[in-house]
């Protein structure tokens, strides 16, 4: 840019075409593109004699100068990894965050620190290596209690030989790699052994080992009869940022799972997110599978392919399948990613300093009155008109009140005229604020869903579901309510009386919690849509029928197979195969 600070950074084979497809109509393009094509001031490039080259390359510049438009893992610099240092004469197992080529064998990365951490207390309770950094000359008095307490073989007093060591480490690192049946059948073997020479304690030390390890196995899902290395990745987005899960298949079996955050991701493709994310993982990754099983495919994938081959030393296939089976586990990693996305958006809006930051920030902006600590959001959901619904979700201090949400069906809106629906919600919800009268007392309970008026009103949409929220205000004579409107194209908020619209920072505290809570709405709203139209699609006309419940109607259309083939029977054959009156028979004949 005009500060000459490096805004993106991508690679391309021919590059006149590259640099054509940003000269482009900008109403054509992305907003993230349109952006970035405002920054531009200059470009460099620089030549490599391969794909792969390139794309080495460009990962080393993307980590390097971490480019405000390129789609990276959020704080990859930080992520943890377990190192085992084979290179030392009596190896331990250790947690950094700083890999180098040193000659140890690294594990990672973890996104958290805390995972690393039950991985290391799992390890240290399954296999006996040492887990102090003195120096190992087998001439101490006794060894620690780590020893003691069968969490060590000992080898600074001289109890375990160093190729008894070297197997309790090898026995970490198969572990770490996912070859939990190769250790079980190791430790049978010694176990064993043991018995068959009389060594009791020893083998009842394997036999409680064998048993931890049988623990960790049982809890492992079986994915595929083959033995084969295979990582799942699918991921979700919510506004710029990705959650993308990846699910560690060894052997055939599931070790575990993991998920990272993607910035930048607003106007990405799922092709860009995978690339990105591919790329920036497996450039730091301590180990390649065999196989990529992918949610969508990837930009220049022939030359990502080769890539991996050359970091794994043979080929890497890389699938997206479109059905059977390896679908059915894309499905599953997709749904675990959007209930991490949800988790994390959580666990940030509960946090009290940040919840505080953003209401108070959302009053600002707003220029309201008094900080929303109720928030009720409005949403419609239809198709065409038909079985349409609203929701009314309700935030309280930042988090959701779920036992104040409510939901209607549409009943005086034909057709399909969203503006209306909500105003039809809106007046059945504000007239219902006004508490009943109950022989003259005051109710010294907490006010219901109903008459808690909220300190904003927000709907989904834009100016005409604002308008409309304006006009069941006004018809119900409700005031002392601040309303807005929020549309989801550009994140625009529209407030009653101001002609321009309002857009906060894309990584503004008051913009992610009108987010939530207008996601929470729309939620709400679709599920119910959802819900109404499965249970129309299974109605009979045998349902209008007095007299014919479930059981009647069960075996009635098991009989006949179809209502058009019961319109042909008599009603004779009715009243014999439902077991009823012909007075009943005939009434269904009538109906039907």
């Amino acid at each position: 840019d005009n500060g000459g600070s490096i805004i993106y950074i991508g690679k391309a084979i021919t590059l006149r075409n590259r640099l054509r497809s940003y000269s482009t109509s900008p109403s054509s393009q992305p907003e993230r593109t349109r952006q970035l094509v405002e920054l531009i001031a200059d470009f460099e490039y620089i030549v490599t004699d391969s794909e792969v080259e390139a794309l080495i390359l460009e990962c080393t510049l993307i980590k390097k100068h971490r480019p405000k438009y390129n789609v990276m893992l959020k704080d990859d610099k930080s992520y943890p990894y377990i190192k085992v240092t084979v290179q030392e004469q009596w190896p331990r197992v250790v947690k950094t965050r700083n890999p180098v080529a040193d000659g140890s064998r690294y594990f990672g990365p973890y996104t958290s620190a805390a995972s690393v951490d039950r991985t290391l207390q799992l390890l240290d309770k399954l296999f006996l290596y040492r887990d102090c950094d003195i120096a190992i000359d087998g001439q101490r008095e006794r060894p620690c209690l780590s020893y003691y307490i069968n969490r060590c073989l000992g080898p600074c007093a001289g109890l375990a030989g160093k190729e008894e060591y070297d197997e309790a480490v090898n026995e970490v690192l198969l572990f770490l790699q996912g070859r939990q049946e190769a250790i079980h059948n190791r430790l049978e073997h010694r176990m064993e052994e043991a018995a068959a020479d009389l060594q009791f304690e020893r083998a009842a030390a394997l036999r409680d080992q064998l048993a931890a390890l049988e623990h960790v196995i049982q809890r492992q899902k079986m994915m595929s009869d083959k033995r084969t290395d295979e990582d799942i990745i699918a991921f979700a987005r919510q506004d710029s940022e990705a959650c993308v899960q990846v699910f560690f298949v060894r052997e055939g079996k599931l070790v575990g799972k993991d998920h990272f955050v993607m910035q930048g991701v607003r106007d990405a493709s799922a092709e860009e997110i995978l690339s990105s994310f591919v790329k920036q993982f497996y450039d730091q990754a301590a180990f390649v599978p065999d196989t990529l099983i992918l949610q969508a495919g990837l930009e220049e994938q022939q030359g990502i392919a080769e890539w991996l081959r050359a970091r794994k030393g043979r080929k890497v296939a890389i699938h997206v399948p479109q059905r059977g089976e390896k679908r059915q586990w894309i499905d599953m990693v997709a749904r675990n990613a959007e209930e991490t996305m949800s988790q994390l958006h959580l666990k940030w809006l509960n946090d009290e300093q940040r919840t505080t930051a953003a209401l108070s920030e959302l009053k600002e902006a707003l220029g309201l009155g008094k900080l929303p600590c109720r928030i009720e959001c409005y949403d419609i959901s239809n198709t065409q008109g038909t079985n349409a619904v609203g929701s009314m979700v309700v935030f309280e201090n930042g988090s959701p009140k779920k036992s104040d949400y409510r939901r209607f069906k549409i009943k005086t809106v034909e057709g399909s005229n969203d503006f209306a629906m909500m105003q039809e919600v809106l007046e059945r919800r504000l007239r219902r604020a006004t508490p009943k009268e109950s022989d003259g007392e005051e109710s010294t309970g907490e006010p219901d869903a109903w008459t808690a008026l909220p300190d904003l009103l927000m709907v989904d949409g834009g100016k005409g579901q604002l308008s409309a929220a304006l006009a069941a205000m006004e018809s119900t004579a409700t005031t002392g309510v601040d309303a807005i409107g929020l549309a989801k194209e550009h994140e625009e908020i529209f407030r009653p009386g101001v002609a321009d619209s309002l857009v906060l920072p894309s990584n503004s505290p008051a913009l992610y919690l009108l987010q939530r809570v207008r996601d929470e709405a729309h939620r709400f709203a679709i599920t119910y849509h959802k819900g109404l139209r499965k249970e129309k699609a299974f109605q009979s006309p045998l349902d209008q029928v007095p007299g014919i419940g479930p059981k009647r109607k069960k075996t009635l259309l098991k009989t006949f197979g179809s209502v058009k083939r019961m319109r042909e029977a008599s009603a004779e054959e009715i009243a014999t195969a439902g077991q009823m009156s012909l007075e009943i028979a005939q009434r269904v004949k009538d109906i039907i």
